[in-house]
């Protein structure tokens, strides 16, 4: 037993902890989830954008119904003569194989028996001529006739009619994979006038990944009971005059599709995970320049021709791993650089267990020296770990081609790195309950507290920052007090139930109360925590403070009419300023708390100071102004010098947040007292005076007549006797 318990305290519950979780993220990758396919496929969509193929074998040309075409030549769709000519010209022009990224599955409507029986107005012998001209299609059908053409076809979620018989045969080397490949119910074919001309016929349909990106393309597919290649597929099977496919495969599924001279690697799924190059407008030929004789025979002479579209009115748009909008048909031109340049990318069958084998053997070796080695050790090791695991799955595909994961690896080793940290933080927490435990009979609980963490901390000194401060104070609180001078307890009672509230008005807006000041708060925003929005933050506690006040007094009313009580409301007024600050702990070797000083502090408790005197609830300085812009109803006050400063400072008042400052009595009064101001300001008194009328007006929604009576008297003043030559509009007040 003795050895028992050794070996379990060198162990330990970190590497316990650590070998289950191994276990359960082993289980995990098994299941593979979508959060984790997802993790896996965005990596590998990382690795084609920081390399992708290097596309120097061009065996395919893309005949693009581009918006030009279509300008020229008319909206689509075009009449079957038109492509039959379009046809003939790529034939000529030596075309290897011309494959369609178009389904022709209707009649063309544009057949001169069609028109004769859809035009208006006709006459007899006129209908009987367009009835005796060729069928559109039949045209097409005979040109498709002089050529070798692949046509596309697309599974159909909906069953339609019963299964076609496949053009070319699939020699089976081990099991049937079917049940491995993707089915559809349906089959979206072409005209069979279309189809009996046609070398071959092949399947357009890419199913995107859950995220919307086509990464694979599949080259075989059961499509209404029928197993059937994919178009690029057949083009190289009509080009190298192939009588059937021979698919290899496994219990697991496909292998590879191949075809003489050709093996084409594909997932369980027969998909082909497709090695991108970037966009090369050297794959595009306009069909409006073939049509008109303008495109180099080497252009097309010997070449894999595919006919598709980049319009975006046609909305064969895909995203892929390095382009969020390429054309559907240029995905098949890459599928046939791919095969042919043999530059395919390909995760073989054991990518699973090599994923696993990594992620298990770098995490037993992080859990086996992990508690051993210190804190820079550890972070050497894992670092070391990352390092291999990247660099591995980077060489193998840049070098290889082949998509072994970096993901689960890393994420599993990373996890019981995490796993073997905070058991040992947990460990640490237990040491410091054992310190609180010993000392807490002796020191305080915050001077235990701060030793269990660090006695780093039980030092004087501070950090500078940009700070938000609050001061707020009741006004008249002396009269209100008198209504207590034989009930103390009333007032403490009082007290309480006002602090709270605005204490919680404070702490929900993310501010931190530095101190009570008998019935004034002291608070301040950034510390010690971060707080981008500070200034915004500290507005909107002081507007429900105020909110607050109002449902406090509204509450007490109803108290004092119920007891017969004399009832004098609380005034509160709020001064708020922001400015660099020094923040930390404050006081002596003895006793200290961790508090804010600095000049932009002081700006603030004379700002609040002057709240009263202005008539307003809330007074904030510039630096608050600006930084909180638009969000809130601000409104102008004054430039003033406070008391013990000589620089001036522009004042403002907060009268609501932005449904208040979108409000049309707000932008009328920010208006009219703005033209008050700079009248006022640049010493045309008689206009400002003028000016205080339409001002009068327009604060009453806000209740701010005694501003306008200040500056009422301050007008009236100046008009009497003017004010001295270097005067700047800066008012300096005498009193704190």
């Amino acid at each position: 037993m003795a050895i028992v318990r050794r070996f379990g305290r060198w162990f330990g519950i970190g590497r316990a902890v650590s070998l289950a979780l191994l276990a359960a993220l082993v289980m995990l990758r098994i299941a593979d989830p979508a959060p984790l396919e997802a993790l896996r496929s965005r990596t590998f969509d990382l690795y084609q954008r920081i390399k992708p193929r290097e596309a120097a074998l061009r065996p395919a040309v893309i005949v693009d119904i581009d918006e030009a075409s279509l300008k020229a030549l008319g909206q689509w769709p075009w009449p079957r003569t038109l492509l039959a000519d379009l046809n003939t010209r790529l034939t000529r022009l030596g075309a290897a194989v011309i494959a369609y990224d178009i389904i022709f599955a209707e009649p063309d409507r544009m057949s001169p028996a069609v028109a004769a029986d859809s035009f208006r107005n006709l006459d007899a012998a006129t209908r009987d001529e367009l009835r005796k001209l060729p069928d559109n299609d039949a045209v097409f059908a005979e040109a498709m006739r002089q050529s070798r053409v692949v046509l596309g076809e697309s599974g159909h979620h909906l069953p339609d009619g019963a299964a076609k018989p496949p053009q070319v045969g699939f020699a089976m080397m081990g099991p049937d994979p079917r049940r491995f490949l993707l089915n559809y119910p349906g089959l979206i074919g072409n005209l069979p006038v279309l189809e009996q001309a046609a070398a071959g016929r092949g399947m357009l349909t890419m199913r995107p990944e859950p995220d919307g990106i086509v990464r694979r393309v599949p080259m075989l597919m059961i499509a209404q009971d029928t197993l059937m290649p994919a178009m690029t597929l057949d083009m190289l099977r009509v080009v190298t005059r192939a009588s059937a496919f021979r698919v290899n495969g496994d219990p697991a599924g496909v292998r590879s599709v191949a075809i003489p001279a050709l093996d084409i690697p594909t997932d369980g799924q027969g998909q082909l995970w497709i090695h991108f190059a970037p966009y090369d407008a050297n794959r595009y030929v306009s069909a409006k320049d073939v049509l008109e004789g303008r495109v180099p025979l080497e252009r097309i002479a010997r070449k894999l021709v595919l006919v598709g579209t980049s319009a975006v009115g046609l909305r064969d748009i895909k995203a892929t791993p390095i382009d969020p909008a390429m054309s559907g048909v240029e995905v098949h031109a890459q599928v046939l650089e791919s095969i042919l340049s043999k530059s395919v990318l390909a995760r073989p069958g054991y990518a699973i267990g090599a994923e696993l084998v990594t992620a298990v053997l770098f995490g037993l070796t992080i859990i086996a020296l992990g508690p051993i080695l210190g804190a820079a050790m550890m972070v050497g090791l894992g670092a070391l770990v990352a390092a291999a695991i990247v660099a591995g799955s980077w060489y193998l595909f840049a070098q290889q081609r082949m998509m072994l994961d970096a993901t689960f690896p890393l994420l599993a080793t990373f996890l019981i790195y995490l796993t073997l940290i905070f058991t040992n933080y947990f460990r640490e927490q237990l040491q410091r309950h054992r310190i609180r435990t010993a000392f807490g009979q002796y020191l305080s609980p915050e001077l235990v507290s701060q030793l269990a963490h660090s006695h780093e901390t039980l030092t004087l000194g501070g950090e500078d920052r940009t700070m938000s401060i609050m001061f707020s104070d009741v006004r008249g609180f002396t009269t209100i007090s008198e209504l207590y001078k034989d009930d103390p307890q009333g007032l403490t009672t009082l007290m309480n139930n006002f602090l709270t509230p605005l204490t919680n008005a404070i702490i929900e807006n993310q501010g931190t109360i530095d101190k009570y000041i008998g019935d004034a708060i002291m608070a301040f925003w950034n510390a010690p925590l971060h707080d981008a929005n500070h200034e915004a933050h500290a507005c909107a506690a002081a507007l429900e403070m105020l909110r607050r006040v109002e449902v406090l007094n509204e509450q007490r009313e109803k108290e004092a009419a119920a007891t017969g009580q004399r009832f004098i409301p609380i005034k509160i007024g709020v001064g708020i300023n922001t400015g660099r600050c020094v923040v930390g702990n404050m006081g002596s070797d003895l006793r200290f708390n961790y508090s804010v000083l600095g000049d932009a502090v002081n700006l603030a408790s004379r700002l609040e100071g002057q709240s009263k005197n202005y008539g307003v609830g809330i007074i904030i300085g510039s630096g608050t102004a600006k930084a909180i812009g638009d969000k809130f109803a601000t409104l102008e006050l004054d430039k003033i010098t406070v008391k013990g400063k000589t620089e001036p400072e522009t004042v403002y008042t907060v009268l609501g947040a932005a449904d208040v400052a979108r409000s049309e009595p707000y932008l009328q009064l920010r208006r009219v007292f703005g033209e008050m101001l700079a009248a006022y300001r640049s010493q045309d008194f008689d206009a400002a005076e003028r000016m205080i009328l339409r001002c009068r007006e327009a604060v009453q929604p806000f209740g701010l007549d005694r501003l306008v009576d200040i500056y009422t008297l301050r007008i009236a003043g100046f008009q009497k006797e003017a004010p001295p030559a270097d005067w700047n509009g800066v008012f300096a007040l005498d009193t704190k």
